[in-house]
């Protein structure tokens, strides 16, 4: 062996010696312990010692060897060990609180949206094909929008009295402008009557139980869908800003900053430590696991059954045209019902006068658009469909919540050196338990004791919006349609599409939620070329304005103008 060869060998086992006496002994200077706690605390710490001493006074951070910590040392990490704690739960929910969160909003403005536009249909069939009657019309319209709109957000009102009071309302004013045009009561007595009387003589036909049964179903599958959105956003809420017990404290504090002490700075745990500790910590958590997912399942198959005369966008937006069947029918049989209004409230001392004109302008919404035909529609159905795909992935979220954080946020990579609680090992070799409260009897890290009461309130709320959604959802035969406060009358009702729901569509026609292209459709069109290609096919209803604007016609232009308002975005 050459000298320099020798010479070589001999640092080398030199330098190895250096290590394992520094391995051994621990580290000689706490220099870089002082920088990482200085700056993960922020600014300078009084009292932080320079290099290993002994540490009696520790309390968790306990080991035979000197130390680089102090008692005050020891608290601070204590809690900035919850902070990390709260913010790694923050981050790792951060994905599933913004998808719940954004579509809550997003379902919620689509359904304004909605509301408005079916409000707009309303309105522009009084003004274009009842004008006469339009401007009293528009107090009641409103305010029936106006009860859709708060009992879909939450309020407490109730759909059987909101829209018997629509049609209560609007048969006085059928009676005086088309059964008996060209003049009007003075008497207010005798409207009222009138309005009275509707209920018993049934002018509208079967059309106001139509009605009633299509908002009722709808309404009620949409407000508990949006309620149970929420309820979700508040789980998340709750569990991202958890109170941890003094055990998990002291043990997120020994698994992230006792190595500091050691002058371990930048030492990771075990996966098995990691494991126990946050099983620990978590495991209350876990328990809301299969309530989780069965409230995503629920949610699913509501949002499956919302099609028919449970989709609010198909209910809303076809609203207009069983109003103009209702008046229709009535008109129809006018002299029937003349008749037996004279009987109840008798015959009204008649004055001439001129009906107020409509002031609506409907022409703002048909002149000026010009549609481009597309291929696809975005409708409401479909976001929410994309939603539960992607809310599908976060089914057993809680339940590997633990497993997710050790793996993405805390421990070593696999086959590293790692921390154990207590020092630096190649692998941890105690008993690793699983998720839940039942399994941590046996867990070496940390103690778990009782039940948490927040998460069981949490429990409880998922069980009854669980009841909710599964309530909420038509079964193949039948459905309890629970029409809110106000008495709580109860229908059962069939689950499946026939006439008297108005699947079929009213004799005006439907505004179908897909927009179907034909062959001769030219590239663009706008609603006046629509108007006219509908009169070429010579479609006629009942006009009594003279405006030559057929309703079949302003059904057609309607239907257009809802795809290009409610999804502009599209076009």
């Amino acid at each position: 062996m050459s000298a320099q060869t020798w010479r070589v060998g001999s640092q080398c086992l030199l330098l190895l010696a250096l290590v394992g006496s520094i391995r051994s002994e621990g580290v000689q200077s706490c220099e870089e312990v002082r920088k990482l706690f200085q700056g993960r605390l922020v600014g300078p710490v009084k009292g932080l010692p320079d290099s290993p001493r002994a540490g009696p006074d520790l309390q968790v951070c306990t080991a035979k060897k000197p130390s680089c910590c102090t008692r005050k040392m020891e608290e601070r990490y204590q809690v900035v060990a919850r902070q990390d704690m709260q913010q790694v739960l923050q981050t790792s929910s951060s994905t599933l609180k913004f998808l719940i969160s954004r579509n809550a909003a997003a379902f919620q403005e689509t359904l304004e949206t909605l509301i408005r536009q079916a409000e707009n249909y309303t309105s522009i069939l009084f003004c274009n094909t009842y004008r006469n009657m339009a401007l009293e019309a528009a107090a009641s319209t409103q305010e029936l929008f106006t009860d859709v709109g708060l009992y879909l957000f939450g309020a407490d009102v109730n759909p059987e009295e909101f829209v018997n009071r629509f049609f209560d309302s609007l048969f006085p004013l059928v009676y005086n402008h088309l059964i008996n045009p060209g003049v009007t009561d003075s008497s207010l007595e005798y409207s009222e009557c009138v309005r009275t009387a509707r209920r018993d003589i049934s002018p509208f036909g079967n059309i106001p139980k139509r009605v009633l049964g299509q908002m009722g179903r709808s309404l009620l599958a949409s407000r508990t869908f949006l309620q149970a959105l929420n309820l979700g956003i508040e789980v998340i809420n709750t569990t991202d800003h958890l109170h941890f017990s003094k055990e998990c404290g002291r043990a997120l504090l020994r698994m992230q900053y006792c190595p500091h002490c050691q002058g371990l700075a930048l030492t990771k745990p075990c996966m098995g430590y990691c494991l126990n500790v946050m099983r620990g910590c978590l495991a209350h958590v876990a328990e809301l696991n299969p309530h989780w997912h069965v409230y995503i399942r629920s949610l699913e198959e509501l949002s499956d059954a919302m099609h028919g005369t449970y989709d609010i966008e198909h209910v809303l937006l076809n609203f207009h045209l069983l109003v103009n069947d209702a008046v229709m029918q009535a008109h129809r049989d006018g002299q029937k019902l003349s008749e037996q209004v004279n009987k109840i409230c008798g015959r009204p001392v008649r004055t001439p006068t001129q009906s107020p004109r409509c002031s609506f302008d409907g022409s703002k919404e048909k002149h000026g658009m010009k549609i481009s035909i597309r291929n696809g529609e975005e409708t409401l159905a479909n976001r929410r469909k994309e939603f539960i795909n992607s809310l599908r992935l976060y089914r057993t979220f809680y339940g590997g919540l633990a497993d997710q954080l050790c793996a993405n946020e805390l421990d070593a990579a696999d086959g590293l050196p790692c921390w154990n609680g207590e020092d630096i090992v190649k692998s941890y070799t105690q008993r690793v338990v699983g998720n839940g409260i039942k399994a941590q009897s046996g867990n070496p890290e940390v103690k778990v004791k009782g039940t948490d009461p927040v998460i069981n309130q949490i429990i409880d709320k998922l069980r009854h919006v669980i009841q909710l959604l599964q309530g909420r959802s038509p079964k193949p035969t039948k459905w309890e349609l629970h029409m809110g406060s106000g008495g709580g009358t109860v229908e059962q009702v069939s689950g499946d599409c026939d006439d008297e729901d108005g699947c079929g569509g009213s004799g005006s026609g439907e505004v179908k939620r897909t927009l179907k292209i034909t062959d001769w459709m030219p590239e663009e069109m706008n609603l006046s070329d629509v108007k006219q290609i509908h009169q070429t096919d010579g479609g006629s209803t009942l006009d009594t304005t003279g405006a030559g604007c057929t309703a079949a016609t302003e059904t057609m232009a309607l239907t257009l103008m809802g795809v290009v308002m409610l999804f502009p975005g599209l076009w």
